[in-house]
């Protein structure tokens, strides 16, 4: 697994102003004979990325507003459909906007050039489950490349800590022809050094306690279940 910069990446990873990721650039990501791209995503990108977000039990059932119990029944029923419909997708084209607006925000975009999906080397063995939310549904595909996985970051600046940057990450994906590659781990290691980069100094991130398999892929990448998260809905 190599990396490398896009065509156009500076170095420092630090934009004039210096505010959040605005010196984000695109980058290369040599894995398994395949090159994903590891950018940042645009408007065109959001209903690939809803279904990435949509296509599990737990995913389905909080993107469709419904109590999901069995996945098949979901799929049954239509609770969760794997592209939003122009009405459905109003809320999702409000929530880019701020993101995209927020220099402390990056949604991330991974592609693959069409074609390589087949790439021969995926590995039989137990990477095929170390995404923290990896997804079975299809991948979904714009301009001749491949949408195969998504995660947010977002720097939050904190008095605490002795006034520490923290890297968030949520809400990450891996669609199914990317699976089982290490592509879960690579991208995790790519975005800590991004944190690095941007002056981050602690990674957090959150997970439902269901996902068993997401917890111990972020054991064997350090991560330490220090602090209990809670939530509380405001509507």
């Amino acid at each position: 697994m190599t990396t490398e910069a896009a065509p156009g990446e500076g170095e420092s990873g630090q934009g004039e102003s210096g505010r959040g990721f605005d010196g984000f650039s695109p980058q290369n990501l040599d894995l398994a004979g395949r090159t994903f791209v590891i950018r940042r995503a645009t408007e065109a990108d959001v209903p690939a990325i809803v279904a990435l977000l949509r296509d599990d039990v737990l995913g389905a059932a909080r993107e469709a507003e419904v109590e999901v119990v069995d996945r098949a029944d979901a799929v049954a029923a239509g609770a969760a459909p794997a592209i939003p419909d122009a009405e459905d997708a109003a809320p999702y084209a409000r929530a880019f906007a701020l993101i995209d607006a927020d220099p402390n925000q990056l949604l991330v975009a991974i592609t693959e050039a069409a074609g390589q999906a087949d790439t021969p080397g995926r590995a039989e063995s137990a990477e095929q489950a170390e995404s923290a939310e990896q997804s079975p549904s299809a991948d979904q595909t714009h301009d001749g490349s491949t949408v195969v996985g998504t995660l947010q970051l977002s720097l939050l600046p904190s008095l605490s800590r002795r006034g520490t940057l923290r890297l968030q990450i949520e809400a990450v994906r891996v669609g199914p022809s990317a699976q089982g590659i290490g592509l879960g781990t690579a991208v995790f290691e790519w975005a800590h050094e991004c944190g690095r980069r941007f002056g981050a100094g602690l990674v957090q991130l959150t997970t439902d306690k269901s996902r068993t398999g997401a917890q111990r892929f972020y054991d064997r990448l350090g991560y330490v279940a220090s602090h209990e998260g809670m939530k509380l809905p405001l509507d």
